[in-house]
């Protein structure tokens, strides 16, 4: 296999800039976020362009598109050509040697163009293995109008004991509106990245130095207890299954007073072709709990080319232009410069059309330029990550203690007995595979 990989990647390097000759269908496993729809939709004018090119979809929850991916990549199945992974997968999976990497791009990509901790995050020993379709980090959305009619001022960086008082004073469940929306749907991409980044703000950690997971710690206890009295209180109903689209359509159809969640959120809410409140939307910070500082939440989705595929050049034709600046400016003209994908590249934040029409995005660009995944927890750390451990076994323990989360948010199971049970199951998946000496 690692033969193989040297010599495809070699061939993709060369081959980068040239359109393949065969005929080619490519199938895409993505995700059915609104980003990856508009790609969808205009990749005819793609395929107009590569009349040798077809493209196959496959559109897919975002659970679910994790799942089958990662089956479909580590027992080499061959399923897909171009696989829409995250900046977790990324690295793990290129030291598998389980993707092609992206030599020899040519200048007019612009690769340095891609902010800095994004471009970073997608390469391994330097190299890069994916390239970035959009990136987030995390903000505060919430209603102007509520806050004013309740008479509450939402600051720059709220703390979590603020956005409690805010969400209590903003809910008015007879007027099917309430006072915070958040990810309750269990995975370790869905309710477990809003954990994850509420536990460091309380002062917690998914391991030790020794690997031993604290999962039964007062950090995490109470971060869980906050986050689920919360939603219970003045969340929607079914917050359990509500994950980042759920949420997105809750706010933009105006059911939540807030919502912390995806910068890349913004263009929707802002769009009033999309958003019924898009005209009542301000934003803030990442609320502050007893811990300040530290690990913040980076994330992109990228495209890929698994090692098994054997279209690996009309697949880098076909993610070159997905992520390029000239298929920015084409979403603009479609769609408007609100809704293009965010996050990537700098040359998109230096536009003043979009600086016009995105009253976010000095904001979402600071946010990642200073985002510090690496960056430690109120305790030392043995791994790296805001929102997700960059370890392989992660994806099993976060999906897994995500159920138990959602179980205690759904009130079938105790913050107590939950946690307990979750670091019991984290524990033995983490001796098993070795982390523990």
């Amino acid at each position: 296999m690692k033969k193989t990989l040297l010599l495809a990647s070699a061939a993709l390097g060369f081959g980068l800039a040239a359109q393949a000759k065969a005929d080619t269908t490519l199938t895409i496993a993505t995700v059915n976020n609104v980003q990856m729809i508009e790609m969808r939709k205009l990749s005819t004018v793609f395929e107009k362009a590569h009349p040798d090119i077809h493209l196959r979809w496959v559109t897919l929850e975002e659970n679910v598109l994790r799942q089958r991916v990662t089956t479909d990549i580590a027992t080499h199945a061959g399923q897909f050509d171009i696989l829409t992974i995250g900046n977790y997968e990324v690295p793990l999976w290129a030291k598998q040697g389980w993707l092609y990497k992206f030599d020899s791009l040519p200048a007019a990509y612009d690769l340095n163009d891609i902010i800095a901790p994004v471009r970073e995050s997608v390469s391994y020993e330097g190299k890069v293995y994916a390239l970035p379709f959009y990136a987030e980090s995390v903000m505060t959305l919430y209603r102007k109008d509520l806050f004013a009619k309740a008479g509450i001022t939402m600051p720059e960086t709220p703390t979590y004991d603020q956005i409690r008082d805010f969400a209590a004073k903003t809910t008015d469940k007879a007027g099917d509106t309430y006072g915070i929306c958040l990810r309750g749907k269990p995975g370790w991409g869905e309710n477990m990245t809003i954990v994850t980044t509420m536990v460091t703000g309380f002062g917690g950690q998914w391991f030790d130095m020794s690997w031993k997971p604290t999962l039964n710690t007062p950090a995490w206890h109470n971060a869980i207890t906050y986050y689920t009295s919360l939603l219970k209180q003045f969340g929607p109903p079914g917050a359990s299954a509500n994950g980042f689209n759920e949420n997105l359509s809750l706010f933009a159809t105006g059911h939540c007073a807030i919502w912390i969640d995806a910068t890349s959120a913004a263009g929707t809410v802002f769009d009033a072709k999309q958003s019924s409140v898009a005209d009542k939307v301000g934003f803030a910070s990442l609320p502050t709990g007893s811990f300040k500082g530290g690990p913040t939440w980076l994330w992109s989705w990228n495209l890929a080319i698994p090692a098994s595929s054997t279209h690996a050049e009309a697949a880098s034709t076909f993610i070159q232009w997905a992520t390029s600046k000239d298929y920015i400016q084409l979403v603009a003209k479609t769609d408007g410069w609100v809704n293009i994908p965010p996050g990537t590249r700098s040359s998109s934040y230096q536009s003043p059309d979009y600086q016009k029409v995105a009253p976010f995005s000095s904001f979402v660009l600071k946010a990642i330029e200073t985002s510090n995944p690496s960056g430690q927890t109120a305790q030392p750390r043995p791994y790296v990550g805001a929102q997700f451990v960059d370890i392989t076994p992660f994806q099993g323990i976060g999906t897994q203690v995500g159920q138990t989360i959602a179980s205690i948010l759904a009130g079938s199971n105790t913050v107590d007995s939950g946690l307990s049970a979750a670091n019991a199951a984290t524990n033995r998946v983490i001796r098993q595979t070795g982390y523990q000496k």
